[in-house]
């Protein structure tokens, strides 16, 4: 049976684009040829929307979100998250109640669900709060220090070091950091891990880093930017590496439009492993992290716990090992003495 991500992949538009249209969302900014063309395709590919199931469902989950639905649809790593946490539940007989953290009633939506799925960054008052509202929660993408509080998250460091090694083992000395700063309500900046680890690797491979680090947001319009900028400053590294795959894209395309090759002049690696990362014979290097295994995991644990079955802390709190998807974006710099043994 065809699937949501299934008709994105055909129609080449966002996941996120083809659930609002095919949810009759008339908020959605996109042009009627393009909202005919997801709907012939999912004719085409012979879609079938599921209904709630007519039983009654075994709990109810819910889901906070800290995106907003804008934001999801410039920025798929949550909502792919989101989706692996609500197919896993229509499959397991489960209801739903999903919110947003900029919803005004976040919480009051939450009261009366028997578990719950925080999706991306919280506060510490925000998680206190949370937690004293359903003891049967799990945070997702995010560290939290409680051992009475159950974790996914993608294993930054480790996914930082193999980008690097990559980058370093064809032959790149000069590597830049593009990456979007993040915050948890209007003043708390979230400090960026996988920055860490990026400075320190360099620092311990003598890597030339310092004039090539940028920071703006996770998206396609601030990885442009970002690039400008260095073209701009009139020096650039042999190899950028970005946050996120929409930055990546953004950067390509200012590289590009000044007549700066990606690979041939300078390579490109992104993170995530976005539905953008590939197309027409580009395949952008970059960073697996499977967000939709993340969200299946999460449903999957508190369905366990509210089930009665006994986990220990270190079973609750998940660490997921990246993946170095290698495509056509960067170029070795290796001299051929290098490469011949």
């Amino acid at each position: 049976m065809a699937t949501i991500k299934d008709i994105a992949s055909a129609a080449g538009v966002s996941a996120a684009a083809v659930s609002r249209i095919l949810n009759n969302d008339e908020t959605l900014n996109v042009s009627p040829e393009t909202r005919q063309k997801v709907l012939d395709t999912a004719r085409e590919l012979h879609y079938v929307k599921r209904g709630r199931p007519s039983v009654k469902s075994l709990f109810t989950l819910g889901i906070i979100q800290w995106f907003s639905s804008q934001q999801e649809l410039e920025d798929n790593y949550y909502l792919l998250i989101r989706q692996g946490i609500e197919d896993y539940c229509l499959s397991h007989n489960i209801q739903i109640v999903r919110t947003y953290k900029s919803d005004i009633n976040y919480m009051d939506v939450l009261k009366d669900v028997d578990c719950l799925i925080c999706i991306g960054k919280f506060s510490q008052e925000e998680i206190s709060y949370l937690y004293e509202m359903n003891s049967c929660i799990l945070f997702l993408d995010m560290p939290v220090n409680d051992d009475r509080i159950s974790t996914i998250i993608p294993d930054f460091g480790e996914a930082v070091t193999e980008a690097l090694d990559y980058l370093t083992g064809i032959g790149h000395r000069e590597i830049g950091f593009f990456t979007g700063k993040e915050y948890i309500g209007e003043n708390h900046l979230y400090p960026d891990y996988r920055k860490k680890v990026f400075i320190d690797y360099c620092d311990a491979h003598d890597l030339i880093y310092e004039p090539y680090i940028q920071e703006g947001v996770f998206q396609i319009s601030s990885g442009y930017e970002m690039a400008c900028n260095l073209i701009n400053g009139g020096k650039l590294p042999t190899a950028i590496f970005a946050a996120s795959d929409p930055i990546a894209f953004g950067a390509i395309k200012a590289f590009t439009e000044h007549g700066i090759r990606v690979p041939e002049d300078i390579s490109v690696t992104g993170y995530d492993n976005s539905c953008m990362a590939m197309g027409d014979g580009f395949h952008l290097t970059t960073i697996v992290h499977p967000q939709e295994k993340l969200g299946e995991m999460a449903a999957q644990l508190l369905l366990s716990l509210l089930q009665g079955e006994i986990l220990q802390p270190e079973e609750r709190r998940i660490l997921i090992q990246p993946e170095l998807v290698v495509g056509n974006s960067c170029c070795s710099r290796l001299r051929v003495s290098e490469i011949i043994p």
